[in-house]
């Protein structure tokens, strides 16, 4: 049996030992009674409630998950780290997974999209992508199939197997150096895991 602890836990990026992400995690399970409602309910909520930073042109650039439930705004990686504490505040195991996308959906440069995987008992982990639908994106929660945000297809773009207990540290570093949502498009985490 996998060692599910360290998806469980409460760190400086995944806070969901703050006192609103608890109480918002509390909400949004309060009317569910399984493990999978609990889990789309989060996930559909951090997906339509959190505005991408980007879609929405919005400030500041938060990384924890706290601050960004506070400013209700996020980048993907972002949005990614507050659906893990909503669902680590209920006990159920969440990890935090990457893909490398083309910035401009034609080859380089290139950068990460981040996004979540959760634990559910009766499928093993399950990858979903809370970024937020538009037009050309379409997230869904539909175990055991996964319908996520975006689906490598260009040379040099690529899909990472690595469920993560912590987000990369390339990630955390250009959230934290960048303030505003236009300054974090010049410098969007890329790596080659």
């Amino acid at each position: 049996m996998e060692n599910l602890a360290p998806y469980l836990a409460s760190t400086d990026i995944i806070d969901w030992q703050h006192p609103a992400v608890l109480a918002q995690a509390k909400v949004l399970a309060a009317t569910q009674t399984s493990v999978e409602a609990i889990a789309q309910t989060c996930f559909e909520w951090v997906r339509d409630e959190i505005k991408h930073s980007v879609d929405y042109q919005m400030n500041p650039v938060p990384c924890k998950a706290s601050e960004v439930l506070h400013h209700q705004t996020g980048y993907c990686y972002a949005k990614s780290h507050l659906l893990a504490a909503l669902l680590r505040a209920n006990y159920i195991p969440a990890g935090l997974c990457y893909q490398r996308l083309s910035v401009n959906d034609d080859g380089a440069p290139y950068c990460l999209h981040g996004f979540n995987a959760v634990y559910l008992p009766d499928y093993g982990w399950y990858r979903l992508d809370p970024r937020g639908n538009r037009p050309d994106v379409d997230a869904q929660f539909k175990p055991p199939m996964e319908q996520l945000a975006f689906n490598p297809r260009l040379a040099g773009e690529m899909d990472f197997s690595t469920i993560f207990a912590e987000p990369l540290p390339i990630v955390v570093d250009r959230l934290q150096r960048c303030s505003t949502w236009d300054e974090m498009l010049t410098c969007l985490p890329d790596a080659v895991l």
